[in-house]
């Protein structure tokens, strides 16, 4: 099997093919969900057995190669342990903790605002969106509700708030997909992001706290603050902290696990037979994603191989005329990605080969490439209507929220759009560029 030096989009198509089953699959049953992505994936690499050239052990080969790519199978080492570390820290009630920390310090008054800050801890904290909006979804809702605030207005807070910590977060699947994909570090890509998410944040803060304002009613939050809830939230901190500080991800996410079990077993009548299946529950939680990665990779080698990501390359080059503009056409061809696939680790998957490509020829910072990937991904991720983040939340409030409503409360996706192009125009991206 010949790498086609000058390309060829003939090897796309059984990554037009994949991206087409999982599309069109999402639209026939009317959830993007309901057809499984590896099985979209393994379809598309079928089809390149048949499309692309070469004879089938060669192609089994370049396959293989791909699913054992370093960079693959680190990330889907890194899915793994997240996965225990957010099914052992919700176990023993570390979310529960967490919420109950934040309503106790709320007042309806301002609900919109304090539910952004609190779904933009919890998110950072945990990793995962669609978690943050599950678990504070009716909650947020109930308590709206009750403070006669702006349902629309709320569920945008919350909305964006889960956004922002999938963004950020060091254990969230998308910046795990765009740092292992790009080769950067997770601490370096979340002081990069930061620069132009956080402004955006807080400018969203301050206008959620202008609309969102409710009436002064007496709290009817059911949960009860407590040390012992203080002391379940540190295995989230530490994560964070430890992250923060560049302690390699595998020793964090490995201490973070070993202290949620801990407390657990002092704190939350958690036995060390408890912890072992809760670990092993958490591997299984991360199962779709971790043979998402893998399979993508064999396929995104096939279509290498086959030349396909050179014709790719040579496509978006013709559309780039600088550094600049390199850097936003990464940005668009994610958002394609993702609004093709409702997905946003997906997009990054797909879209991360031919990122780290232009990076390297326009030598642009890995750092700024991987902020780039996740910021964009996240924000269509958080207003396509069929994405599963806006479904739960409308389907929580028994569709009380209409969703143009809802978007265009959605202050912080619109600035930090408006951030991420700034950063993108303005801001130091080159390798030659330094920035503190």
């Amino acid at each position: 099997m010949k790498n086609s030096t000058a390309g060829s989009l003939k090897a796309l198509i059984p990554f037009v093919i994949f991206v087409a089953v999982f599309l069109s699959a999402g639209i026939y049953y009317n959830d993007f969900y309901a057809l499984p992505a590896p099985v979209a994936v393994i379809i598309g690499i079928l089809s390149a057995y048949f499309i692309l050239k070469g004879s089938i052990p060669e192609k089994t080969a370049t396959f293989l190669e791909g699913c054992g790519n370093k960079n693959i199978l680190t990330m889907c080492i890194i899915y793994l342990l997240a996965g225990a570390f957010a099914t052992v820290s919700k176990s023993i009630g570390s979310v529960d903790a967490i919420v109950a920390l934040g309503l106790n310090t709320l007042s309806p008054v301002y609900y919109a605002a304090g539910v952004f800050v609190l779904a933009s801890f919890l998110s950072i904290a945990s990793g995962t969106s669609v978690g943050t909006i599950v678990a504070l979804g009716p909650i947020a809702i109930g308590l709206a509700t009750a403070g006669g605030c702006d349902m629309n207005v709320v569920g945008a807070a919350l909305l964006c708030g889960a956004m922002f910590g999938d963004n950020l977060s060091v254990i969230s699947d998308t910046t795990i997909a765009a740092t292992q994909l790009l080769g950067c570090d997770m601490r370096d890509k979340f002081r990069n992001n930061i620069q132009f998410a956080l402004p955006a944040a807080i400018i969203a803060f301050v206008f959620f706290i202008y609309f969102g304002t409710g009436n002064e009613v007496a709290s009817t939050n059911e949960f009860h603050l407590s040390l012992n809830n203080v002391l379940l939230i540190l295995p989230y901190l530490i994560v964070i902290l430890l992250a923060f500080l560049g302690v390699d991800v595998f020793l964090v996410l490995i201490i973070g696990i070993s202290l949620s079990g801990v407390l657990g077993m002092f704190m939350a009548d958690f036995s060390f037979l408890d912890f072992g299946k809760k670990v092993y529950e958490g591997f299984t939680s991360m199962t779709e994603i971790f043979l998402l990665s893998l399979l993508t990779g064999g396929l995104a080698a096939l279509v290498e191989k086959g030349g396909g990501i050179t014709k790719l390359l040579h496509v978006i080059k013709s559309k780039i005329t600088g550094t600049k503009s390199a850097l936003f056409g990464i940005g668009a061809f994610v958002s394609i990605a993702d609004a093709a696939t409702a997905n946003n680790t997906i997009a990054i998957i797909i879209s991360g080969d031919v990122a780290k490509k232009i990076a390297d020829e326009y030598h642009i910072k890995k750092k700024a490439v991987a902020s780039i990937l996740d910021t964009f991904s996240c924000i269509v991720q958080g207003i396509i209507p069929y994405g599963a983040q806006v479904l739960i939340l409308i389907g929580y409030s028994n569709e009380s929220i209409d969703y143009l409503q809802l978007i265009k409360n959605s202050y912080y996706l619109h600035l930090l759009l408006i951030a991420s192009l700034i950063y993108i125009f303005f801001g130091a991206i080159k390798e030659s560029e330094k920035v503190n």
